[in-house]
């Protein structure tokens, strides 16, 4: 895994071993960077389940302004703050090891985000209670662009209900982007 583009392009990231995260792929973060990359500028950007931190990571080295991850394995919130300091980003980054449940008490008084990625363990409905925090939380706003990474087999025709709307969807092989909004 790498970094795409950039002040840190080319750069390798680590990852922890085994299974318990699942890096994003460099065709699939590529497409995802090329619809975010006008937002990106100066933005602040919430990385949530980041893993190791390439998404985050990747935001920053484009041009975002600051960076806050949350990961609760402490082995993957280490590579993160590694990965952070090879790339030399770790001084516009906040790594949080923390359950997201948690964090979001940590967060209210944050200035809202400009774009939230999540990447949630898929088939868990993690990201639907992550939403459903998210849906009254202040930094959060209706210019928020919220990214979930799922399973094609992810439902979410609950986000009216909770008050989002979806932007767009791209759909790869095994898994998709959801590009979500307050409504």
């Amino acid at each position: 895994m790498r970094v795409i583009a950039g002040s840190a392009k080319s750069m390798p990231l680590k990852t922890i071993p085994g299974l318990e995260t699942r890096p994003t792929t460099d065709r699939v973060k590529e497409t995802l960077f090329n619809m975010l990359q006008p937002y990106l500028c100066e933005c602040r950007f919430l990385d949530i389940f980041a893993g190791s931190g390439g998404i985050g990571i990747e935001a920053l080295s484009r041009g975002a302004q600051f960076c806050v991850f949350i990961e609760k394995n402490r082995k993957a919130a280490a590579v993160i703050e590694d990965n952070l300091k090879f790339t030399k980003l770790a001084d516009r980054a906040d790594v949080w090891c923390k359950d997201i449940f948690q964090a979001v008490a940590f967060l209210e008084n944050e200035e809202p985000f400009d774009c939230i990625f999540m990447d949630p363990p898929y088939n868990q409905e993690l990201e639907k209670q992550v939403l459903e925090f998210l849906r009254d939380v202040k930094f959060v706003n209706e210019d928020t662009r919220i990214i979930v990474e799922a399973s094609l087999e992810t439902d979410f025709s609950y986000l009216e209900e909770l008050g989002f709307s979806i932007d767009k969807i791209k759909r790869y092989k095994t898994n998709q982007h959801i590009f979500i909004r307050k409504a």
